[in-house]
């Protein structure tokens, strides 16, 4: 029960280590540092979201993973707003070449189609209940953004050249895209038995 944890404290906690560690963050401002570590921060909470719906975290029960998943979310959220905004206070060119979509860095319209996925998600999160969503129509919209989520979040990270460190980026990416194919295929598989957790 332990070891998943510890090994969830390192898929996240190394490639937060490895960056610190990094000589390129010499070179850079407080600002800068805390946007780019913002990002890592981000990418580690997108793991943990499909490990805390699919109910694989020892310890939590149905119940409690759900409402985990939604305080992560705003988690999320807010990691996304501080490295997009201690990016633009850094460079606004830049992210205005980004968030139009005409920036020459292979890796930018990557994140910022992930970061428009994420919000979106928070906006139908946000507006629910007052929007009488059923728990079909919540699933048919967030299940789509949720891959777009991490498929653009896992080819931005894997496309920067910076600061993390290269293994332990890739072991992380991977390691989101396992844990959701395993999540969305259990949870598939659970609403055909009719068996879904809650």
């Amino acid at each position: 029960m332990a070891l998943i944890w510890v090994a969830l404290a390192a898929a996240v906690g190394v490639p937060i280590a490895a960056a610190a560690l990094s000589p390129l963050l010499e070179w850079r401002g407080a600002v800068y540092i805390l946007a780019g570590f913002a990002g890592i921060i981000a990418l580690g909470l997108v793991l943990v979201q499909p490990l805390l719906i699919g109910g694989y975290l020892p310890g939590l029960s149905a119940y409690r993973g759900r409402r985990a998943h939604h305080w992560i979310g705003g988690a999320l959220v807010a990691a996304v707003v501080i490295h997009v905004g201690g990016l633009w206070i850094t460079s606004p060119p830049d992210m205005v070449d980004a968030l139009l979509f005409s920036s020459p860095t292979p890796f930018s319209p990557w994140g910022v189609i992930a970061m428009w996925a994420i919000f979106a998600v928070a906006l139908l999160a946000a507006f629910r209940r007052r929007w009488g969503l059923r728990a079909q129509t919540w699933r048919i919209a967030h299940m789509p953004l949720a891959i777009v989520i991490v498929a653009g979040s896992v080819v931005h990270g894997l496309l920067i050249e910076g600061t993390m460190e290269t293994v332990s980026k890739a072991v992380l990416c991977a390691l989101v895209l396992a844990a959701t194919v395993k999540a969305m295929v259990d949870l598939r598989v659970w609403r055909k038995r009719g068996t879904l957790r809650g």
